[in-house]
Order: C-alpha cells, then structure tokens, then sequence
C-alpha cells in the first residue's frame, strides 16, 4: 500500500492520542488542588461530631444530642443515625449522655475507657474497652487511643482519638485536655492534618489562647477546629476563640449542623 494511504489512519492514531492527552490534562487542571478523597465532617454542637470516611464509615464522637442546646431538634434524634461506631473521649454528660442509645439503636460498638464502657448495659459484642494505646479497626478507618489530660467520673479516663484513614490522613479529637508534652508524641506518630481542638477554658479546660499554643508548639495541620466553647457561660464565647486564633487561614469554624469535605 502506498505510504499517502496509510497517512489518515496515521493522522486518525496521533489526532486521537492528542484529544486524550488533552482531556487528561483537563481533567486534572479541573481537579487541582482536589483531594482524591474526602474525610466528611458533620458539627453537632459542643464537642459532638460525625465523622465519615470517603468509604462511608461513619463514627460518631462525643454524643450529646437531646439535652444538647447547640444541637438543631431535626439533629437531635439518636435513632436517626446509621453508625458503624461511637466512640465516647470521657464520661462526662456533656460528652457521653447519648451513647449507649445510639450504640443500642445502630448496633455500633461504643469505644471508650475500658472500665467505663464494661460497666454499660450493652451486648457484649458492643463493648470496646481499651486504654491509651490501643486501637480498633472500623471499616477503612483505625481508631487510635491517646491521651488527654482531664477527668472521667464515675470510671475509666479522659482520652483523645486519632482516626487514620486509607488516603494516610488522620483526624484528631482532642477531648477535654490541658495542654501537655506529649502531643508532640501525637504529632509525630500520627500527623494529625485534622484537629477537632478544644478551647472552652474556663473551669474546664484549656482556653482558647493555650489551645492556639498547643497548635503552635506541637501541631502542623491542615485544618483546625475549635469546639467545645459557647454552649454554657462558664466556657470561652466566639470572640475570644477568634482573638486567640487572629487571621490563621487553617481555622474553620463550625456551627451545629453544618457539613465540610476536608
């Protein structure tokens, strides 16, 4: 055949190889700066959140929900969540009033303090007690158990929790804490680029300016959290949180209802 004939199929070959590349090209000029995976976030009010993996795990930290005066009434059913874990930093109401119900209403292990979650009244195969440390596999997400600094009545100890996901990122839950030296620990074992931070001060906790320390010195996130202020007058009001924190773009503030893909 002479070399003229074979040219279109030629030009065909390189014309449709050249369109591919070009809409390679668009699709990641239209994605830059897009994370292939989205960690789903859900505020609830205090220092209560849902956390869902791009799998669709979903776990809920530190449920408060009926008593709850953050938290929307449309939000404040435990039984309209599906769950496939609550995870519980410290026995406290403000952080615990609503776990067993919804672990009994999901079938969702409840994760906590090994003492306090053995004393619920839950099927076994729903308690998951552990200790700082310690770690569960839920779906495509690990439940780490760290410290906190802070108390836990009637049993058990306060705790934060790093979720790790598939993509490598984590999240951190802070709990109830003072700032301590071993969030460097946390930093270094687990790089948290989510921080869901508490800030509440008054009589119980660090305040927003030792919270925004505690970042400085230990943390380099991508996105920070402040939670746990505003509910009660004891505790740190909006405009302190925002004098504590200045201009610093990672910053995302939350109010009960809303949703951010991180």
């Amino acid at each position: 055949m002479p070399l003229n004939a074979r040219l279109p199929g030629r030009m065909a070959g390189v014309a449709a190889a050249a369109m591919l590349a070009l809409l390679c090209c668009a699709g990641v000029a239209s994605g830059a700066g897009a994370k292939a995976t989205a960690i789903k976030v859900t505020a609830l009010g205090h220092a209560t959140f849902l956390v869902e993996s791009s799998a669709g795990t979903r776990i809920m930290i530190d449920p408060w929900l009926r008593q709850n005066p953050a938290t929307p009434a449309e939000l404040k059913d435990p039984t309209r969540y599906h769950l496939n874990a609550v995870l519980v930093t410290h026995s406290h109401f403000d952080h615990a009033a609503d776990a067993v119900e919804l672990a009994k209403s999901a079938d969702a292990p409840l994760i906590s303090a090994f003492e306090w979650v053995s004393a619920q009244v839950l099927p076994d195969k729903l308690k998951l007690g552990g200790n700082v440390g310690g770690k569960f596999r839920i779906g495509d997400v690990t439940v780490h158990l760290v410290p906190a600094m802070h108390s836990s009545e009637p049993s058990g100890r306060a705790l934060g929790f790093v979720l790790t996901f598939a993509d490598g990122r984590s999240l951190y839950h802070t709990g109830d804490t003072w700032i301590f030296g071993d969030m460097a620990l946390i930093e270094e074992i687990y790089h948290p680029s989510i921080i869901l931070l508490g800030v509440g001060g008054g009589p119980y906790g660090e305040d927003p300016a030792t919270a925004h320390l505690a970042i400085e010195k230990y943390f380099k996130p991508e996105v920070i959290v402040p939670m746990h202020y505003g509910t009660f007058p004891a505790l740190a009001q909006q405009a302190e949180v925002e004098a504590a924190f200045g201009k610093d773009k990672r910053v995302v503030y939350m109010k009960a209802g809303d949703v951010d893909d991180f």
